[in-house]
């Protein structure tokens, strides 16, 4: 049985008459008789009732209209569906995060633009360090990550969305926190003890604050270490120590911190859009050209 019988069955039933079925299909009489014959013979049931002046449905025929109709109901959904998935209309796009990705208003308004005009798919977002997110997106465990740099598997491209300042996080009660000027050299930490990412974390952020030290003259002393911005926030808020995070972190408000703006030229964060080398789904490709307009 192929689809095509279920058509011409339809088609019959429809009208109750041969000559204007086949007339609809765009084929002759003869052909759409025998169809429907070789159709009756393979179900072994006799699907109309024909007489000289009319043709009428049998009862099976009346239940097996029923049957075809969604048949050909469901091929179609499933034709429209492939379509749209295609078109990148259906599915799921996994992307991968770093924590202060969210508090940019550029990839936020990104995200809000892809929802409204993607409304049937389904957006799957993680939060990750950018080791993970470098570590998923080669296992194709994503489809799109936002990361803080770090050196990348060579089947994946990255492209810089933008930069930010780093600031420096302060105890409010440390005389750090209303030093004269706008802000601190990261030089001015020297002395003090870090609240940081562990470097098992694959923060981003890890090399290059040390990079930022090396350049200040100095080797920064991690006294305490967590995985999660907040928990880093709140532990100076605890008074256990500094931290340098990207200024998007601002948002966060803790009572008993002040953020700081670093003042070295190379006190800066990029964030970057990567993707494998090789052709993605139509999914990524909008929601990545949405960031790109953004940006």
């Amino acid at each position: 049985m192929e689809l095509r019988h279920l058509r011409y069955f339809i088609a019959v039933a429809e009208s109750l008459h041969f000559g204007r079925a086949a007339q609809a299909l765009g084929i002759s009489q003869p052909p759409l008789s025998q169809q429907i014959q070789a159709l009756e013979q393979e179900l072994g049931a006799r699907l109309f009732d024909r007489t000289n002046r009319r043709v009428m449905l049998s009862e099976a025929g009346r239940l097996f209209l029923d049957e075809a109709r969604q048949v050909l109901a469901q091929v179609d959904k499933a034709a429209d569906v492939a379509r749209r998935a295609q078109l990148g209309e259906l599915g799921e796009l996994k992307v991968g995060f770093t924590s202060s990705a969210p508090f940019n208003s550029s990839i936020s308004t990104a995200i809000h633009a892809f929802r409204r005009a993607f409304p049937a798919v389904h957006l799957h977002l993680r939060e990750m360090s950018s080791q993970e997110v470098a570590d998923a997106l080669v296992d194709k465990r994503l489809d799109v990550g936002l990361m803080r740099p770090l050196p990348l598997a060579e089947t994946l491209h990255p492209v810089e969305l933008f930069k930010e300042p780093l600031v420096a996080v302060i105890n409010a009660s440390h005389p750090l926190a209303t030093a004269p000027g706008e802000g601190l050299p990261m030089a001015a930490l020297a002395q003090e003890p870090f609240v940081f990412f562990p470097r098992s974390y694959g923060s981003g952020l890890y090399a290059q604050l040390l990079g930022l030290a090396r350049e200040a003259g100095f080797s920064p002393h991690f006294a305490q270490e967590a995985t999660e911005t907040m928990t880093i926030i709140g532990l100076v808020s605890a008074g256990l120590g500094v931290s340098v995070l990207p200024a998007s972190f601002r948002a966060i408000r803790i009572g008993g911190v002040v953020y700081r703006p670093l003042l070295d030229a190379a006190a800066q964060s990029a964030v970057w859009l990567v993707r494998r080398k090789e052709p993605g789904s139509a999914m990524a490709e909008a929601f990545t050209q949405l960031l790109l307009g953004h940006r």
